[in-house]
């Protein structure tokens, strides 16, 4: 097969895993062009062989060793989602040092999860989350340096909002990332919560505190939209938004993750593409009046513009 004939394979096998697996993903994806498209497909095709890695392996020396070489493959040895990447970061200028920051923090998923205080939790979700944040500023043609602060931040409200959510399903697997010191301050512990004696009203304290941290990372992270294409921009929006909405599930059950995986539905998915493209129209509005052309103009140097 030709090298040509590999992209082609490798990128075919990059939209089909978004297509299966990425809910919001997804969603917010076909508001990119077609060359932005790909790359974010890319990009999440990485980002979910990782999570796989640490989630379907049979046990811990599988997942190890297929991190082990998901980070090789980085380095063009092989082929598959890291090859597809490390041809991505050629192209594109962009550091691969947060995809290795990423697989360094889905290795901690295969030891002992427990987190002791949000210093740690903030560390973990920079390590899963906001490195993705960096990743996507590159794929974004975000060129604008300041972007990657709020990219960061807007990783980590997703993370945060993804642990509130897998509570139960993560407890099944053994893990807490509840920090200690929240639980303890409600009223239980992670061993509590592992044996499924915790009160539900003290896990659903912690979840909603932190659902509120999760805010402030939200409305920080809209701070840095300025900094991305005009494009990338509603993209962008609209994901946090449907993000976001999860913790609003959350919080009408009470903020019970017991109570099944919150989803946001379409009919909710679509309410909140309106709200995202007024948001977005009054972000262009301020951003003309302010900023001047700090956007890219041409569609050939904006990836995000055709399409």
């Amino acid at each position: 097969m030709t090298q040509a004939a590999t992209d082609r394979v490798e990128l075919a096998d990059a939209h089909g895993v978004m297509q299966k697996r990425a809910r919001t993903f997804r969603w917010a994806a076909r508001l990119l062009g077609t060359t932005c498209r790909d790359d974010a497909a890319v990009l999440y095709a990485f980002c979910r062989a990782a999570d796989d890695a640490a989630d379907e392996a049979t046990d811990r020396a599988q997942s190890i060793a297929e991190l082990d070489a998901l980070e090789r493959s980085l380095s063009k040895d092989g082929d598959g989602p890291g090859r597809a990447l490390a041809m991505l970061a050629e192209q594109r200028n962009m550091s691969l040092a947060p995809a290795r920051e990423l697989l360094a923090g889905v290795r901690q998923d295969t030891e002992l999860v427990r987190l002791a205080d949000d210093a740690e939790l903030l560390h973990y979700a920079y390590l899963v989350a906001g490195t993705v944040g960096v990743m996507m500023c590159g794929v974004l043609g975000a060129r604008d340096q300041r972007a990657e602060r709020y990219a960061i931040q807007l990783g980590i409200a997703m993370q945060i909002t993804n642990i509130c959510r897998d509570v139960a399903e993560d407890a099944a697997r053994g893990r807490v990332y509840l920090p200690e010191r929240r639980l303890r301050a409600a009223g239980t512990t992670q061993a509590a919560l592992l044996a499924g004696t915790a009160p539900k009203e003290a896990v659903a304290k912690v979840v909603s505190d932190l659902l509120a941290v999760a805010d402030g990372f939200y409305r920080s992270a809209d701070q840095g939209l300025r900094y991305l294409p005009s494009r990338a921009r509603l993209a962008v929006l609209m994901a946090s938004r449907m993000y976001r909405a999860i913790g609003s599930v959350l919080r009408r059950r009470g903020c019970d993750p017991f109570l099944g995986r919150a989803v946001v539905s379409p009919l909710a998915k679509v309410a909140l593409t309106v709200v995202a493209l007024v948001s977005w129209v009054g972000l262009a509005a301020r951003s003309h009046r302010h900023l001047g052309r700090t956007s890219p103009r041409r569609g050939a140097e904006d990836p995000c513009a055709t399409g």
